[in-house]
């Protein structure tokens, strides 16, 4: 006879199996790795001392150790010693004095815009989360594309298909010679249908860190009102591009000042170092205050049942510097040390490239922001990652905070070696 003990083992066993035969997950099939947490992971598996991580998109100091901004440390302390700290719900736009100060931040102070409440704006889950709430907005008011340049920032692409948005793009960037295919990009421009978003860089675009000129943005802007088109900016490098926040958004208030009606996301992440506390903003100009109210509604209406409010802690950081004359001046000043820090790399790293060697590493040197577009292919890509342990993205994109005096070196006899 079965002993009692066996008769439940098989029972049990019976259950367990019946109950995997009458899953309802079995259809999810396992997905690819994301291209940067993958690229992260992969890295803290390594057990080469040598090993560098130049896929990761945030800032490090020359000690390649994540860094605290001293005026983030600053309104810490102040928000801390506060009475009124609580931990209450935001409202669904988020904190209106972020808000304010974000938009007076992009647009600025004196902003025709702003004084004439044309400007419906909401704190959002960052850039990312804004970018989403956004696509949502056009596909609720009849947009069914969206135009980006090519190349752009990975999660673009993602983002809007799936807020249900057809995705074509703009050419952008010339491979063949690391530069702006401007030409081609205006072309492109003024094939778009009117009334057709576009979305923009507005400074250190990422993965090229080639922006256009001024002159260049300012013919943008002229074909992009002549064929009645949106523009729409992605400002997530502000003050941390070239050190001066006003100069990085350039593009996006001379268009406002050729009277585009635009929409931008902005985040906090990359330029106050908060890229844990998902500080963003998403603004839209309208025609006048009733409109912009309309939208703001709208706007409302879309983060309800998307994530109901955002967090708090971050946005008070960033509405404590920016509203505070003296923490101002330290971030800006603050900023500026990390652009530096950022472009003495560029320099050092296109010197020790071309030591020794036959190829023109100009194009390091010429872009802007936190990455450069090396030109690696992805053959190359993988070498560096399998001989040297040297990790960046496949499209060759460097993180050049992740590039510091102590690898430079390193990292440059790595890539003249892939690439002989």
């Amino acid at each position: 006879m079965i002993s009692k003990v066996v008769s439940r083992t098989l029972s049990s066993n019976r259950v367990a199996k019946y109950a995997r035969s009458m899953s309802n997950w079995s259809q999810y099939e396992m997905g690819p790795p994301d291209p940067i947490v993958g690229l992260n992971e992969s890295f803290a598996l390594d057990d080469n001392p040598n090993k560098v991580n130049v896929g990761v998109g945030a800032y490090r100091s020359d000690d390649g150790l994540p860094y605290v901004l001293p005026c983030v440390r600053e309104a810490e302390k102040i928000n801390m010693s506060k009475d009124t700290l609580n931990h209450e719900y935001l409202g669904i736009a988020g904190d209106p004095n972020f808000v304010k100060l974000a938009l007076e931040f992009a647009y600025g102070e004196d902003s025709g815009v702003l004084k004439e409440g044309r400007v419906a704006g909401v704190q959002t889950l960052s850039g990312t989360g804004g970018l989403r709430v956004m696509g949502e907005l056009l596909k609720k008011g009849g947009h069914k594309e969206i135009y980006v340049p090519n190349p752009t920032w990975g999660n673009h692409i993602p983002i809007m298909k799936n807020a249900g948005l057809e995705v074509k793009k703009y050419r952008y960037y010339n491979a063949e010679n690391s530069d702006l295919e401007f030409d081609n990009m205006v072309q492109d421009l003024k094939n778009i249908p009117e009334k057709t978003v576009v979305l923009l860089h507005a400074c250190a675009h990422n993965p090229t860190g080639m922006d256009p000129t001024a002159e260049q943005w300012q013919e943008i802007s002229k074909v992009m009102k002549d064929g009645n088109l949106i523009p729409f900016f992605d400002c997530a490098y502000q003050g941390f591009a070239s050190g001066n926040a006003p100069k990085d958004a350039f593009a996006i208030r001379m268009f406002v000042e050729d009277g585009h009606n635009l929409a931008t996301v902005q985040s906090f992440s990359k330029n106050f170092g908060l890229y844990g506390q998902r500080v963003g903003a998403l603004s839209i100009i309208t025609n006048d205050e009733s409109e912009a109210k309309k939208v703001l509604s709208q706007m409302k209406m879309t983060i309800r049942p998307m994530y109901s409010n955002p967090p708090k802690h971050g946005a008070q950081l960033v509405s404590t510097i920016l509203g505070d004359k003296q923490l101002t001046t330290d971030f800006i000043d603050q900023c500026a040390d990390m652009a530096s820090r950022i472009n003495d790399m560029r320099i050092q790293l296109r010197t020790a490239l071309e030591e020794g060697g036959d190829r023109n590493w100009e194009h390091i040197t010429k872009q802007i922001g936190m990455f450069a577009y090396s030109g690696l292919s992805s053959e190359e890509v993988v070498k560096l990652r399998e001989n040297h342990s040297i990790y960046c993205t496949l499209d060759g994109r460097i993180s050049m905070a992740g590039v510091t005096t102590k690898n430079v070196n390193y990292i440059s006899d790595a890539i003249k070696e892939v690439t002989k």
